[in-house]
């Protein structure tokens, strides 16, 4: 039996957890007595659930908004965690969120209140962002109206922090401890992790656990030796090196976002249609792309770069096209205790955009995304690439249609062309989704829509213009 050690509202607690998947909201509700965070949908999407993680991070205390209801708690050890319990001062002084919700009426029913004030609370301790749309996509609220609650968010996010907010029980150079008890549930080292997998390949690898959370509260599932991994530090680097990006498997979407955004625009609003900030700060880079989705949004961004996966087994690396790693409908590239290290990124494409296609602008899974990279000499293609998701039973290259492309000089002409051969490269099917006919209308709309960007970028004022020369 493995004991977990972890800060809640202030008070060290050590937590035995025979399982290795309890949930926190559960621990909250039915062992900590702690009944204020709520239970919504139970699968991350509503945000009734959310608590406040506090971490160092580059040697500042960062506090991220999470979902409780799909973060277990191994996934807890060594850390901080924040309830609504906790979010006065000692005392009783009231937070500035807490204070601007009252005076706006910002609840009624009061069911979802609890998570949107700490998703504000998350906000306005960071204080990096003020845009409330992106900070409330994960809450809902089925009773007020967001009216109120947006004004108590633009009232409280312009007072100073609390001072007992600044405070922390994590001190920046302490060094994490390695749990106590079975080994299997938190290794703390690379090394000793990747031998521990390759005898151990059955076992289920947990970062974010965004999508391994819904196994247990929605499908019942027993997760079978649960091996939790964001804390190696090895798999959350970060590193560039000339003109390659290479990102650690266990770096959350939040952390990839910072440092992706500067270089590939269109990437960073792609990605912040991921989910809501709860997900994003806790969902990784590699768990996106090992889960083996087709419908999943960055692998076809990431194929359009030309990136590539390395993949470790014991201390031996092996690195290929990203592309090459989708073999088909839940099937992948993937040796026997070989799990994903991490992803490199050439940063030196000068043309990229990502587009996402679904039934909501946030929180939804995509009926169709489109990714393209392609560069010209003098209106002449040289390089093209383009994937899409949703359109097959793996995110996958439109090979014919950019075998067509390569060497022609760009014009609609051209382009109307590419269009219909992208019939040759994908059959797509009809789910509760979107149909197949819609589809492949919407994978050539986004051909035609990144052309017309494309030449707008290259500063020719007419089409017809454009053509003749």
């Amino acid at each position: 039996m493995s004991k977990i050690n972890f800060f809640i509202n202030g008070q060290q607690v050590s937590v035995e957890d025979p399982t290795g998947s309890t949930t926190l909201l559960d621990w909250l509700r039915e062992n900590a007595s702690l009944k204020g965070t709520k239970e919504g949908c139970n699968e991350g999407d509503c945000g009734a659930c959310t608590v406040i993680i506090e971490s160092i991070e580059e040697n500042r205390l960062v506090h991220a908004a999470v979902n409780s209801c799909i973060l277990f708690l191994p996934q807890l050890h060594n850390k901080s965690i924040r309830t609504i319990e906790g979010v006065s001062s000692p005392d009783g002084n009231l937070h500035p969120v807490q204070e601007a919700m009252i005076k706006y009426n910002g609840n009624q029913c009061g069911f979802c209140t609890p998570g949107i004030v700490m998703s504000l609370v998350s906000a306005h301790t960071n204080g990096y962002s003020r845009d409330l749309d992106t900070i409330l996509a994960g809450n809902l609220c089925r009773c007020t109206g967001y009216d109120p609650i947006i004004n108590a968010g633009n009232e409280s996010l312009q007072k100073p922090k609390p001072d007992w907010f600044e405070r922390s029980e994590l001190k920046i150079d302490d060094k994490p401890s390695v749990s106590q008890g079975k080994f299997d549930l938190i290794p703390d080292n690379i090394e000793e992790f990747s031998e521990w997998y390759a005898n151990h390949p059955d076992a289920t690898l947990i970062a974010g656990g965004t999508d391994v959370g819904l196994w247990v509260t929605k499908e019942l599932k027993s997760l079978q030796s649960p091996c939790y991994i964001s804390d190696i530090p090895e798999l959350k680097k970060i590193k560039i090196s000339g003109k390659t990006l290479t990102v650690g498997a266990t770096t959350t979407l939040t952390k990839f976002d910072e440092i992706i955004s500067k270089y590939y625009p269109s990437l960073s609003v792609l990605l912040n249609r991921f989910g809501s900030v709860q997900i994003r700060n806790s969902a990784t880079v590699g768990g996106n792309i090992a889960n083996g989705s087709p419908i999943g949004d960055l692998p076809p961004a990431l194929i359009a770069l030309s990136s590539t996966l390395i993949l470790r087994k014991k201390s031996t690396r092996r690195r290929i096209p990203l592309e090459d790693f989708f073999v088909d409908y839940g099937v992948q590239d993937r040796e026997s205790g070989e799990f994903v290290e991490g992803i490199e990124i050439p940063l030196h494409h000068k043309w990229f955009r990502s587009y996402k296609i679904s039934k909501r602008r946030d929180q939804d899974i995509s009926a169709v995304c489109g990714c393209f990279l392609l560069e010209l000499d003098h209106q002449i293609v040289q390089n093209v690439r383009i994937a899409y998701g949703g359109l097959a039973a793996i995110p996958k290259r439109a090979t014919e249609t950019e075998a067509f492309l390569l060497g022609k000089t760009l014009n609609l002409a051209t382009i109307q062309e590419a269009i219909e051969i992208l019939e040759k490269d994908f059959q797509p099917i009809t789910d509760m989704r979107a149909s197949s006919d819609y589809r492949i209308q919407i994978a050539k709309n986004l051909l035609l829509k990144f052309y017309f960007e494309r030449i707008r970028r290259s500063g020719f004022s007419s089409i017809d213009h454009y053509q003749v020369n």
